[in-house]
């Protein structure tokens, strides 16, 4: 009978120390880690950080301090040091002592899922760091026995990757799915049929684009003098529009404001208002779970407030996200956030779903570029360019688009179902494997 014995994971891990600050010349030159994806694949980046930063040679076990228990553990099998912030921990390990194989596996087990609660303060919810890891003590059998284990296991879960993998290539599907829905309805494409039997109207901006934006031109002129807006070029149209459509800049249509930065010590209002920031601005719905409070001026009330209809945009952070504020009470907002509010009424849910496809083609990133960790400025985002169709086709373009994305959403549920029932065959593999026999 195999002999199963407590062990603590120190007594064959050894981290690696030495802790540099980003400037420092032992990393500053050394490409970054900038992931382990769940598979146990390393991503390498050139991007900068703030963060301190470790070191990590060829052959040391990286492991992800947050996401472990996912997998986020492999071996750095390149031929250069590499360095990686504090949220990854770098070990030399005992292989006499160990299979790393079966650590790899370990890490992801229900076993391991419930030493951590049991040890370790927080759980799964606290981040992995080497004082939480090395003195954990778990219970494994002598070496070959875990050599038998890594086989079996790997047996088991071809089928299960293989699983996995066609997930991966659904979610794929699904999202350019997405990605060509909206790209069709801003070019025009899905109303093709529409416009045939829905000739322009002249005069009449539910039927003419120029009559529309005539209107809207005068409402924003009536709003205050308005600097005029460069012409667009060529170069800046983004793909080709019907001929019943007009190419428009975004501060053609919204009057573009930011919030206000509010910290509570300096501020002198006697008006408690709730304060929307980033954290709390998500792609068309906002999370008001940690929703702040502030004390508010009138004059900044009037300056800062948002209410129903205005579309709110992320300059910085997952920069673009945007949703539309559907609701009657109105609150202030911080100014990392953008405040649209359309000069002449237009379908809000049109221009969500052109923010939606800048997004997920790259052109949001592309014109953030050189703006800084800020992400977008305002002056950057008002020259955005859009497509304007008369008033009557963005109201059918969305009923189209609304339709055809509950499709995908109702695809891509399926395609979480499947996952879950994955992820629970690889755990029951995973507990009946380190269960001491």
């Amino acid at each position: 009978m195999t002999q199963w014995k407590k062990v603590k994971i120190g007594e064959f891990l050894t981290e690696r120390e030495g802790r540099y600050k980003p400037d420092d010349d032992k990393v500053s030159k050394c490409k970054r880690l900038d992931k382990i994806d769940f598979s146990g694949t390393i991503h390498l980046s050139d991007k900068p950080t703030k963060t301190d930063m470790i070191i990590v040679h060829p052959g040391d076990l990286v492991i992800s301090g947050i996401n472990v228990a996912k997998g986020a553990v492999t071996v750095y099998k390149g031929d250069e040091p590499v360095c990686a912030t504090i949220h990854y921990s770098s070990y030399t390990f005992d292989s006499s002592k160990v299979d790393l194989d079966y650590f790899k596996f370990f890490v992801k087990s229900p076993a391991f899922i419930s030493a951590l609660q049991k040890q370790v303060k927080g759980g799964i919810k606290t981040e992995i760091k080497p004082k939480h890891l090395l003195p954990l003590e778990i219970t494994i059998p002598d070496l070959q026995t875990q050599q038998e284990i890594v086989k079996k296991i790997s047996l088991q879960l071809q089928k299960t990757e293989q699983f996995f993998e066609e997930i991966e290539s659904q979610k794929k599907y699904a999202k350019l799915l997405r990605q060509n829905i909206l790209q069709d309805a801003i070019e025009g494409k899905l109303t093709e049929d529409w416009r045939k039997t829905h000739p322009v109207i002249k005069g009449d901006p539910y039927y003419d684009v120029e009559a529309l934006f005539e209107h809207i031109s005068k409402e924003r002129d009536n709003k205050k003098k308005q600097k005029k807006l460069s012409p667009i070029t060529d170069d800046e149209k983004l793909f080709e529009i019907p001929e019943s459509w007009k190419w428009v800049r975004l501060d053609d249509l919204f009057e573009h404001k930011t919030g206000k930065t509010l910290n509570g010590v300096n501020n002198k209002g006697n008006i408690i208002r709730k304060y929307i920031t980033t954290s709390n601005l998500y792609w068309d719905f906002f999370d008001f779970d940690n929703v702040k409070e502030m004390r508010f001026t009138e004059d900044e009330i009037r300056k800062y407030s948002i209410k129903k209809g205005d579309l709110l945009v992320c300059e910085g952070g997952d920069v673009g996200r945007a949703a539309i504020w559907n609701y009657d009470y109105s609150v202030c907002y911080q100014n990392h956030v953008h405040r649209l509010r359309f000069y002449y009424p237009i379908n809000l849910r049109f221009y969500y779903f052109i923010l939606f496809f800048y997004k997920l083609s790259g052109y949001i990133e592309s014109q953030a570029k050189g703006m800084g960790i800020q992400g977008l400025s305002s002056k950057r985002l008002g020259l955005f360019v859009f497509p304007l169709p008369p008033l009557k086709e963005q109201e059918e373009i969305v009923n189209k688009v609304e339709s055809l994305l509950a499709k995908v959403t109702e695809l891509e549920n399926q395609i979480t179902e499947r996952e879950q029932l994955a992820k629970q065959l690889m755990q029951s593999i995973l507990q009946d494997a380190f269960e001491e026999k």
